[in-house]
């Protein structure tokens, strides 16, 4: 990697930089501001979706409950994502397994598509072979834009299918599309701090959905 590569994280190393001690401070100063910052963050959007959340996720309840499933999806880094989430659903640490699956996952199936056809409907051909009405569409990104999600929250939607996006900055095409049922906004222009923040609603979005189909089933 250039030193330009990684200028706009670290600022203050330069190729010439001789004192070492001086450059292990400036890093750890500038790892624990990036920590304070991922933390207040995550806090705060955590507090201000709240509401969201329990919403998104009573109404996930309603649709496992009916036997519904849930398909993730994204691109880059909220691939990985939306792998975590799956995996979550299906081996979770506590409660009952959830029926799930990454649209993301499938090397050859995402390679085919995107080769044969398209990678715009990478996402929505998948939903449109293994979804059906009353199933659940789960989509991360940070820019909100991506026109393979927007693709497949249009597929979901008249599929008849819950939509559940997770956006960053002001929640871009997704956050004022009626294909997204609910939108949980990061609001950040840091791609690195809105995926960790991502993380932390996709965790709480789960923990509530949770105790939802715990409190369903008790009553």
């Amino acid at each position: 990697m250039s030193p330009e590569a990684s200028d706009f994280l670290y600022p203050f190393i330069e190729r010439e930089e001789k004192d070492a001690g001086s450059l292990l401070a400036d890093l750890a100063t500038s790892a624990e501001g990036k920590w304070e910052q991922s933390t207040r963050l995550r806090l705060d959007t955590l507090s201000a979706l709240a509401g969201d959340i329990t919403a998104a996720a009573a109404a996930m309840a309603g649709r496992f409950a009916a036997g519904g499933q849930l398909f993730a999806f994204g691109n880059g880094g909220s691939a990985t994502d939306a792998d975590a989430f799956a995996r979550l659903c299906t081996r979770p640490p506590w409660g009952d397994p959830l029926p799930a699956r990454s649209l993301a996952f499938d090397q050859a199936v995402l390679t085919a598509i995107s080769n044969d056809v398209g990678f715009e409907i990478v996402f929505s051909r998948q939903l449109i072979a293994y979804a059906r009405a009353g199933d659940i569409a789960i989509g991360f990104s940070t820019s909100g834009n991506s026109d393979n999600l927007m693709a497949a929250f249009a597929e979901a939607r008249k599929r008849g299918m819950l939509t559940v996006g997770l956006a960053g900055y002001d929640g871009g095409r997704m956050g004022a599309s009626d294909d997204v049922a609910h939108c949980l906004t990061v609001r950040s222009d840091s791609v690195h701090r809105i995926q960790e923040a991502q993380a932390a609603v996709a965790h709480a979005l789960w923990d509530a959905l949770q105790t939802q189909l715990r409190q369903e089933g008790a009553a």
